[in-house]
């Protein structure tokens, strides 16, 4: 379980399919410091298991299925992946609740400054967009966002210089693929709901 509060954008080393599976190595920083091997880490929103570790060099293997469902297959090297150690349970819930686990790919259609801000817009799949509300919560690559418009095709968030600053969105574009990962608390909701008794 994570917050979407990112604590640094790693490096990417390397990212290649390997013969079992795909390899990731990025260069962590400071959170890789106090992992082991089998602790989880989110990497853009998508928790991955620590498979081996070479210093500040972490590695996992990634299924088939999140290369192609996340936005990872525009990874190479030098880009820059948000990262976020799992939550302690004696710590702060900065965010909202993130899995780590990532619906669907979206796509970014604007991200512009906007007089001190930054406006991101984000063109997201149809049959999830009934998880988005005004001021609710999405994690846009494992950031925590509030939700400031719906739209038909997607949804915009604002960010204040520093997210943009301390994460990977400083090297964000038109057309960016990004992971998102829609309110847990929302998709629990519509199962209770919509569960015959």
């Amino acid at each position: 379980m994570f917050t979407g509060i990112v604590e640094a954008a790693g490096k990417v080393l390397s990212f290649k399919e390997g013969a079992d599976a795909w390899k990731l190595t990025v260069d962590a920083g400071t959170p890789g410091d106090d992992m082991a091997i089998g602790d989880s880490l989110a990497v853009n929103g998508c928790c991955l298991t620590l498979v081996s570790k070479q210093g500040k060099a972490l590695s996992f293997d990634l299924l088939g299925e999140t290369v192609r469902l996340t936005g990872f297959s525009q990874l190479t090297e030098g880009s820059l992946v948000n990262l976020e150690r799992s939550l302690k349970a004696d710590g702060r819930l900065g965010g909202h609740f993130v899995s780590g686990h990532v619906d669907a790919p979206g796509l970014v259609a604007v991200f512009e400054p906007r007089g001190k801000d930054f406006y991101l817009r984000v063109q997201a799949p149809k049959a999830y967009l009934k998880y988005l509300a005004y001021k609710g919560s999405v994690a846009i690559d494992g950031i925590s966002l509030t939700v400031a418009e719906v739209h038909d095709d997607g949804f915009a968030v604002w960010l204040i210089p520093h997210t943009v600053e301390v994460t990977n969105l400083a090297q964000c574009k038109t057309e960016t693929r990004v992971n998102l990962e829609f309110d847990l608390l929302a998709k629990y909701m519509e199962r209770l709901l919509t569960e015959k008794a």
